[in-house]
């Protein structure tokens, strides 16, 4: 005669504590992906909001980013002003030595100077016959200039952009 204590584990009592342990960790389990599918869904309608406004330029950096006119190191844009027929520029040159400024252009506008810049000076350029955009409009172009060094006698250029409203 075979005498089986309550503690014993036979193979049907092995088989539903398996099964109830599967089905604890299938609750859990459930539970963690019902949080992740809602938190999901929720994230990605706000990344498709901050899609559309971005796409849509409410989001647009430009509109919040005031005026600016950088150039290369060396010379500076002291002050500018940009029309709907011509763009102009006060430039500061600390280069240290004296140069001879022989074309700016601005966008698609460009003139040719002549104007002798002394280091530390600072000199007014007014470049003409230009379509610049309508009065209000944002403006964006880039600067290249164009210069000789006296005593050298070497041409360069110097690179920068400008971001403002047309006046």
């Amino acid at each position: 005669m075979k005498v089986i204590f309550a503690k014993q584990k036979t193979r049907k009592n092995q088989r539903f504590l398996v099964s109830r342990k599967f089905f604890k960790f299938s609750r859990k389990s459930q539970a963690a992906m019902e949080f992740l599918m809602t938190y999901g869904w929720a994230i990605l309608v706000v990344l498709a909001a901050i899609a559309a406004l971005a796409y849509f330029g409410v989001l647009s950096p430009e509109k919040f980013l005031g005026e600016k006119c950088i150039l290369e190191t060396g010379m500076a844009c002291v002050s500018h002003k940009v029309e709907p027929a011509q763009t102009t520029l006060v430039l500061a040159q600390n280069k240290g030595k004296t140069i001879t400024v022989d074309s700016i252009e601005v966008g698609g506008c460009s003139s040719s100077f002549s104007e002798t810049m002394l280091s530390g000076t600072s000199s007014t350029f007014v470049i003409t016959g230009c379509s610049n955009g309508i009065i209000k409009e944002n403006f964006k172009g880039d600067i290249t200039i164009g210069y000789t060094e006296k005593d050298t006698s070497l041409t360069k250029t110097i690179f920068g952009n400008l971001n403002t409203k047309i006046e």
